[in-house]
């Protein structure tokens, strides 16, 4: 006969199950691939960054991490897909700075990006790159400031959204040098009108500007990091000619907090996380060093690959830490 007393342990036993089952999951997370949603559209900087992060989670947490683009209200629409995804953990959102500008700026959305997503990794910072099309007569910012002062309200600037970072260091601009661009929005692609010369001017995070100014399609007039880039460093930052203008792009993962998974962010994902934006003495940044050896060309002598080479496979022990 079933006591009491006996009774009681087994009682508690089945009500920790589902807590106990829940860390079980969570310490052998993943178990199926992994979406990795992205509110911009294919080969913008987050994506292009979002893709390296994925390939490289792939490989050290044996699960396939898969990159969903979608777009539409400046990143919003990404974020309440996430939030209102099933709530298992299997659905990470790209989370940038403009998820927590639009926090400010909208009033309302469907979802509280403060209570309603869990961060889950830090991944990197870019800057942006100030770049014209190449019928703009001006050649540096000074130039660009007062052909813009010449020109007030004729020229448009390009942004991925409202709220991006395009748009947001594009309004510094010009608060702090006294001019007026115009902000035209894109859901798609910008770059289509950048290169036609519908737009003129954009701000746009530096992974995906490299290809561009290489090949002269566009023309980089400065970086909007508060120092110069390595990647670049034949350009000035915009602060040389506008002191204290400095805007940076950021980049990371999260997750629904409402996931049974996020309760207990996996620690798996968060160590991953961590790895592959640490810093180390011979390469910095994960994440900016593989940008680099895959965009960049080889410097002059140098033993850097050519943009012609392959890409380092995500096996490769170079990308070891």
């Amino acid at each position: 006969m079933l006591t009491r007393r006996r009774s009681l342990p087994l009682i508690a036993g089945a009500c920790a199950l589902p807590i106990g089952l829940r860390r079980a999951r969570a310490l052998d997370y993943p178990t199926r691939p992994v979406r990795i949603v992205v509110g911009f559209p294919a080969g913008t900087s987050s994506d292009i960054t979002a893709r390296l992060i994925g390939q490289q989670l792939s490989v050290q947490l044996g699960q396939q991490f898969v990159v969903e683009n979608r777009t539409g209200a400046g990143t919003n629409v990404a974020a309440e897909s996430v939030v209102h995804a099933l709530p298992d953990g299997y659905t990470l959102l790209w989370v940038t700075q403009t998820n927590a500008i639009n926090a400010t700026l909208y009033d309302a959305l469907n979802f509280n990006f403060m209570d309603d997503i869990r961060p889950a990794g830090s991944i990197l910072r870019v800057p942006a790159v100030m770049m014209v099309n190449p019928s703009v007569p001006a050649k540096t910012v000074p130039e660009f400031i007062a052909y813009a002062k010449a020109n007030s309200g004729k020229i448009n600037m390009s942004s991925p959204g409202i709220g991006s970072i395009n748009h947001v260091a594009g309004e510094l601009f010009n608060m702090m040098a006294g001019v007026k661009l115009t902000h035209i929005p894109y859901r798609s692609s910008q770059f289509p009108d950048l290169l036609s010369g519908q737009v003129q001017v954009t701000f746009n995070p530096l992974p995906s500007s490299l290809d561009f100014i290489r090949a002269g399609k566009l023309r980089g007039l400065a970086v909007t990091s508060a120092t110069r880039s390595d990647a670049l460093p034949e350009l000035p930052t915009v602060g040389e000619f506008l002191p204290g203008y400095e805007a940076t792009a950021w980049f990371g993962q999260a997750l629904s907090s409402t996931s049974s998974t996020s309760r207990s962010t996996p620690h798996s994902l968060i160590r991953s996380s961590r790895r592959v934006s640490s810093i180390s003495a011979a390469r910095r940044c994960r994440c900016r060093w593989l940008i680099l050896r895959i965009l960049l060309p080889p410097k002059p002598g140098g033993g850097r690959r050519s943009s012609s080479s392959p890409a380092p496979s995500p096996s490769d022990p170079r990308l070891s830490a």
